[in-house]
């Protein structure tokens, strides 16, 4: 009998996934029967699958504690990637504190928790950093829903985006606005199984002037990429300082700092684009590292 995998998505995200295709392909290609199913369909029967592979659950952000619980429950079903633990580490982007407290260089990063002033947050913030402009974005966030660009002089603007977050119950990330990313982009490396497997460039996203977009993610310019050797030695560090064994997929993405080093921008562990489109093969190596899984123990 046929092995079954679910790739799981969100009813929203859907028609937005450009790797469920090739995935769903490479997958029937190595002999498995895998088909998509939303993370919160209460038809879906996920002790029927051997494996559940967290692909596009892009709609979690808004219902985390209902998303987490989700994840609990299918994980005690089937062997679900990547598992509860890392999930629950990774959709908080407190995780860049603990990465940078191992020794990981990420971006200099400031918390604004619920409770405390906005303004004395940025003040302090602006402060410490001398930077003219910086990005305020939610803890809790996927792509650059909710995150904004400003400069000086637009203070108060980003005052009351934080503010409005805060007052949502959300904690909030101030970071400088590292403006190589506008000539160099960021580069995103992909690692299936602890290898690295292929890299893109993402072009530069927020725009200067522009309100926080409510859309799942905003349009992104992706370009095959050959990453340099310091960014494989950063990202190699990255995995290296999980708190877990090393995940059965993974996206470090990377920007340059004001001295032109790599350092980590985000990592991504629970729901990443993958970017098979740009990259021949890598949906067969993925595909293949499910096969060789072993089917949960119950």
């Amino acid at each position: 009998m046929r092995a079954r995998v679910a790739l799981v998505s969100a009813r929203a995200a859907r028609h937005l996934d450009e790797d469920l295709p090739p995935l769903l392909a490479a997958l029937a290609e190595a002999g498995v029967d895998a088909e998509a199913a939303d993370w919160d369909d209460p038809e879906v029967d996920w002790a029927a699958y051997r494996l559940a592979l967290l692909r596009s659950t892009w709609d979690y952000t808004q219902r985390l504690t209902e998303f987490l619980a989700w994840a609990d429950r299918a994980a005690s079903l089937t062997t679900l990637l990547n598992p509860p633990a890392v999930i629950r580490w990774n959709t908080d982007k407190h995780y860049l504190g603990d990465l940078a407290r191992a020794g990981v260089p990420v971006v200099p990063t400031r918390f604004v928790e619920p409770g405390t002033s906005a303004a004395r947050a940025l003040d302090g913030f602006l402060t410490e950093e001398g930077t003219g402009e910086w990005v305020v974005k939610p803890a809790v966030g996927a792509g650059s829903r909710d995150a904004s660009r400003y400069a000086r002089g637009e203070e108060r603007a980003a005052t009351d985006h934080i503010e409005r977050l805060l007052h949502a119950g959300r904690s909030v990330l101030l970071q400088p606005y590292l403006d190589l990313v506008d000539l160099h982009g960021e580069t995103a490396l992909i690692y299936f199984g602890g290898r690295f497997s292929h890299a893109i460039r993402k072009g530069p996203l927020l725009r200067r002037g522009t309100a926080p977009t409510e859309a799942l993610f905003l349009e992104e310019h992706i370009t095959p990429r050959v990453p340099a050797a310091g960014e494989l030695l950063i990202a190699d560090r990255v995995l290296a300082a999980l708190p877990f064994p090393t995940p059965l997929y993974a996206r470090v993405d990377l920007i340059q700092s004001v001295d032109g080093e790599p350092c980590l921008l985000e990592l991504e562990l629970t729901e990443p684009s993958l970017f098979f489109a740009h990259a021949p093969g890598a949906a067969d190596r993925l595909a293949q590292l499910c096969c060789q899984l072993p089917p949960l123990s119950r």
